[in-house]
């Protein structure tokens, strides 16, 4: 695989899955999937960390080399924020927001490749990584009720699979008892030229500020995690560092 630069491992304590198409859809709006769930038998992989630190891209190769399900559970925030900037929506006016939730129809799911998510039937695609939407979506995840209906959708995945899932809240909140947790992270201003080549317009210091200073599940190393630095990394060398970082956390990898 072509090597590109994350841009040496630090770490301190501190699915892409083949397999059947699980057609399952969940609710938003009363918070419990449509189909019936019993209790998890099923692991999670918690890989937390702030805007661009390499996170999803070595969530996503994760879940390839262990043959797990990867969740990108900010795609379903990038989701909600869509919708609400598409209907004129303040991002800060709570009370609108936890309306258009209480209307609209979230469905998610996984595909055989990755995870999926439709709003009324709509798949928001490369919208979701809009100027507009990088610049509302931590307003957005920051409304109480928002965050309140999609974490009982990110949980619903591990009623059917083992999981690999990205986000900012998924080793302190989601799932705070996992024993797999990563917290990955990079210097502020290699986050910043990462979002550049990208193509993508995002004041990473903000989202930052932002993100850690939220009431509602504000970024932070959750218990138990292991901090990895991917400033200077490969895409190769990170995903290696977090499968030894699993491998001492007990996961048979």
């Amino acid at each position: 695989m072509r090597e590109h630069l994350l841009p040496g491992i630090r770490a301190s304590s501190q699915s892409d899955t083949p397999g059947k198409n699980h057609a399952r859809r969940f609710h938003a709006a009363n918070h419990t999937p449509i189909v019936s769930t019993p209790d998890s038998k099923h692991f999670a992989i918690a890989i937390d960390g702030p805007a661009a630190s390499g996170k999803s891209t070595v969530a996503r190769l994760l879940a390839q080399r262990l043959g797990l399900v990867m969740v990108n559970s900010g795609a379903m925030y990038r989701a909600v924020t869509w919708k609400a900037l598409g209907e004129h929506l303040d991002p800060h006016d709570s009370a609108a927001v936890a309306n258009l939730l209480r209307r609209i129809r979230i469905e998610c799911g996984h595909n055989g490749i990755g995870s999926t998510i439709t709003i009324d039937g709509v798949d928001p695609g490369d919208e979701l990584r809009s100027e507009k939407v990088n610049a509302n979506v931590s307003a957005i995840s920051a409304i109480p009720e928002v965050r309140d209906a999609l974490i009982g959708l990110q949980r619903g995945y591990t009623q059917h699979s083992n999981v690999v899932m990205e986000g900012r809240d998924i080793g302190s909140v989601v799932f705070p008892d996992t024993p797999y947790k990563i917290y990955i992270d990079a210097a502020e201003e290699i986050r910043a030229a990462r979002r550049k080549a990208a193509g993508e317009v995002d004041s990473i210091a903000s989202r930052d500020a932002a993100d850690s200073s939220r009431q509602t599940a504000p970024l932070v190393v959750a218990p138990g995690a292991t901090r990895l630095d991917t400033s200077n990394l490969t895409i190769d060398g990170a995903v290696d560092a977090a499968i030894e970082i699993l491998r001492h956390q007990g996961l048979k990898a």
